[in-house]
Parts: structure tokens; sequence; C-alpha cells
């Protein structure tokens, strides 16, 4: 039963990624196959924000011994240490614990996806507003069959 809940998100994905693929070759209308697109590319989101979830991890968020925040992450933790001419802390250094931390980087990854996606689809919504005015339409039946009347007539010679 807990393997069914560990992969959940995995069975969301699929459903999610199947459904948009779905619309998008099954919908004759544009604007549609813009939504089937948007849902298509959210499940690869979520795709791939769950392969980069690391159980147990922490975010990458480095703490010195008292518990404060680092504000100096360029200069490494020995030279801050010597420079504070604490022993202790130098005896600390040794006995370090293993800490498992999460990356950042396929979330930032992701965050520029949604940027990009969110783009495309305005891109993609402002070529269906410039069709609907040239072809009265949004629907591909309609424009294939005006185009191919335009094509046959010979009307832009």
């Amino acid at each position: 039963m807990t393997d069914l809940f560990s992969s959940f998100n995995y069975g969301v994905i699929i459903i999610l990624m199947m459904l948009g693929l779905y619309v998008v070759f099954a919908a004759r209308n544009l604007i549609k196959r813009l939504v089937g697109l948007s849902v298509f590319q959210t499940s690869v989101f979520l795709f791939y924000i769950s392969l980069g979830k690391v159980s147990g991890g922490q975010p990458p968020i480095l703490v010195d011994s008292r518990g404060l925040e680092k504000t100096d992450h360029a200069a490494s933790p020995i030279v801050q240490v010597a420079a504070s001419d604490d022993i202790a802390a130098i005896h600390s250094l040794h006995h370090v614990e293993a800490v498992l931390y999460s990356n950042p980087l396929p979330h930032v990854l992701i965050l520029t996806a949604i940027v990009v996606g969110v783009a495309t689809l305005a891109i993609g919504l402002a070529l269906t507003v410039r069709i609907r005015e040239v072809y009265g339409s949004i629907e591909e039946d309609v424009i294939d069959r005006l185009d191919y009347q335009y094509n046959l007539e010979g009307a832009g010679e």
C-alpha cells in the first residue's frame, strides 16, 4: 500500500500527460489544442520536479556552528574559522555531520521553463487571434477548406 502512495504522483503525471496529448491530437479547435499543449507541458514540469525531490533532503543553506546563516559564501569555512582564532571551532571541523541537501537546479530550471511556456502560450494565442481575423474561424477544418479553395482558384497569383 505504501508503494502505491509513493508513486501516486507519477500516476497523476501519466494521466495528465496522456490527457494533454489526446487533446492536442483530437481537438480541431486551435484554442483547445493550446490548452492540451499546456496540460501536457504542466505534466512534464511535474515529472521533472518529482524526479528532483530528495527524500529527507534539506535546503542547501549553509549554517555556521552557532546556527546562524553564513553571509560570506565565497570564503571557505577553514579560512573563516582561522580568522576567528577559535580553537574549538577548528576541532569541530573534523567532526562534520553528513547532511543530505536537495539540489535546487531542477526547480530553478522548471521556473525558467514555466516562464518560457507562458510566453509560448501567449504567442500561440496571439497567432490564433490573427488566424481568426483572417479566416473568420479557429476550427482547423474551416481553415483547411479555405486554404484549399484559395490555392485551387489561384487567387494568390
